[in-house]
């Protein structure tokens, strides 16, 4: 009977004590870690403080791959409580902890969290003291990580949250990602600097030299599409992406014919390295007057500047340091029934006969657009136009993916799914390719695709790689994917998310050497983000 007893009251004991602990539920995104950030959002936590009243300590551990010299700091924030009212949500954070307002997206915004506990770990276990009251109703914690300025770009990182305590007793925890890998990544252009509001539309090439140039729109007063007071900048760097130099502007208006400078936009611009003679080309579309209204709209029939967006060249024969004056093509290669011709925009090629190409976009006179090409065959002298791919298409890129066959990708207005059509005559004929409008979803976006051939990559297979927002609702899920069979399928295997939160969206790929690939794209951590990622990542899927 005093069995019975002692056995019963241990069991009653330990019912009382699992029922008055609650659960703390971690949860992990597919985000970007950068190397600059003094704080990175590695885990973000939730529990309810009905029945524990303090939160002791939160336990990490990080993967057997991760080299804790990179890691300078690991933190413990406390972030409030929820609103009564969504708690059924089941939300993670109340509001976002590090922001995105111009100069502010560095570090944890000091009025939504409050430091806990900071250390720097010294073997993969790392215990983080909270010593937190909690209060009645969802209680919000998150776990931050600082890299050393040294960390490669290439490293990776991978952690779990193995337990916690609260009131003394041990706490449980439930995971509710699945284990991840995450990527280093360089912002090289975040909101505010140099005085700009907003960097948008990324174009990146390699030169022949293994110079990294990235260009993009200067959008100084908000992110609003042309006509805005907009420059073309371009970031240089010669260590495969680790630094970059000042900003450049090699095009740039001013106060071009007594018009403010926000009536002298350029924008959405596309760059091309010609690989013959390292000849850098940029090209975009300039806008003079329009009123301050959108571009797309305001930009008419004619060829004058002061009834139709003009198409605007610089060149650079110096890998990128210095710029020509702008060469104005418009004449060469604009019908006058046009309302609006531009760019890709991302980046332009060189065919293997030293043709130059850039993907281009048009508004007809019935005001629907429409994607082609733009070539060269003396070196940038003069520009060609033939016809157009498909109608109610935008923004393209364009590769070689056979010796004279040129394969175009396309935003396509309808929605969906990418566009795609080759051409053998440099664009007078288009023959729409078989996974045109099928294999590559997207939510009406830009996207960037580069051909490598077996020769330049360490696969040893001819590669079409292709980026996007994977998806045909949001522009989230940044992922990078990679076609071995010519673009005509691209298997779930061989494809890697970079950036799971949402973003404008767009993006730009080159090769940085043969063994990783480059992209400079808009994501959800800065408005121009450099990471740098192996093949071999992209074709594990993992």
């Amino acid at each position: 009977m005093k069995t019975f007893l002692f056995t019963a009251g241990l069991l009653a004991s330990l019912t009382a004590s699992a029922s008055s602990t609650d659960t703390l539920y971690v949860k992990q995104q597919q985000l970007p870690i950068l190397i600059e950030r003094t704080d990175n959002v590695l885990f973000l936590m939730r529990m309810n403080g009905g029945n524990t009243q303090h939160l002791d300590e939160v336990t990490l551990n990080f993967g057997k791959d991760v080299s804790l010299s990179d890691i300078k700091a690991v933190k413990l924030y406390y972030g409030g409580t929820e609103a009564r009212q969504v708690n059924a949500t089941q939300r993670f954070a109340p509001v976002e902890y590090i922001s995105r307002a111009p100069g502010h997206t560095l570090a944890a915004h000091p009025s939504y969290s409050i430091k806990k506990d900071e250390t720097r770990p010294n073997k993969s276990t790392v215990v983080l003291k909270g010593q937190q009251k909690l209060y009645p109703g969802v209680n919000y914690f998150w776990v931050s990580v600082e890299m050393n300025p040294n960390t490669s770009l290439t490293s990776t990182l991978s952690a779990t949250v193995e337990g916690a305590k609260a009131d003394g007793q041990v706490l449980p925890v439930k995971t509710v990602s699945a284990p991840m890998k995450r990527y280093m990544g360089i912002g090289v252009r975040h909101a505010g600097d140099d005085g700009s509001n907003a960097f948008r539309i990324p174009g990146l090439v390699t030169t022949n030299k293994g110079t990294l140039l990235g260009v993009y729109d200067v959008r100084y007063n908000n992110s609003n599409d042309l006509q805005e007071h907009v420059d073309i900048g371009l970031s240089r760097s010669t260590d495969g992406g680790k630094t970059w130099e000042k900003m450049r502007l090699p095009l740039s208006f001013g106060e071009t014919g007594d018009m403010p400078k926000a009536q002298n936009g350029v924008g959405d611009p596309s760059i091309l390295v010609d690989t013959k003679t390292n000849t850098i080309w940029i090209v975009a579309a300039w806008t003079h007057g329009m009123g301050n209204q959108r571009a797309w709209v305001s930009s008419h029939p004619g060829m004058d500047m002061y009834h139709t967006a003009q198409l605007v060249m610089a060149k650079s024969t110096d890998d990128g340091k210095t710029w020509s004056a702008p060469i104005n093509i418009t004449d060469q290669v604009k019908n006058p029934e046009w309302h609006f011709l531009l760019q890709g925009p991302g980046r332009g090629i060189t065919m293997q006969d030293g043709t130059l190409v850039f993907p281009i976009q048009y508004i007809g006179k019935d005001r629907i657009p429409n994607a082609g090409i733009m070539y060269s065959k003396d070196r940038g002298e003069t520009w060609h136009i033939h016809n157009h791919a498909r109608t109610n298409t935008t923004e393209s890129q364009v590769v070689e993916v056979e010796p004279g066959v040129l394969m175009l990708n396309m935003r396509d207005n309808r929605g969906g799914s990418r566009a795609v059509y080759t051409t053998t005559d440099l664009g007078s004929t288009w023959k729409e390719h078989v996974s045109s409008r099928t294999a590559l979803q997207e939510p009406v976006c830009m996207a960037s695709l580069i051909s490598v051939k077996a020769k330049d990559n360490v696969t040893g297979k001819d590669l079409l790689i292709f980026s996007n927002p994977n998806s045909t609702s949001r522009r989230n899920h940044i992922t990078i994917k990679i076609s071995t069979d010519g673009g005509e399928t691209w298997l779930p295997e061989h494809q890697l998310m970079i950036d799971e939160g949402d973003s404008w969206g767009y993006s730009c790929l080159t090769m940085v050497d043969k063994e990783t690939v480059g992209i400079l794209y808009e994501s959800s951590m800065a408005h121009m983000l450099f990471q740098k990622v192996k093949l071999s990542e992209i074709m594990s899927g993992k």
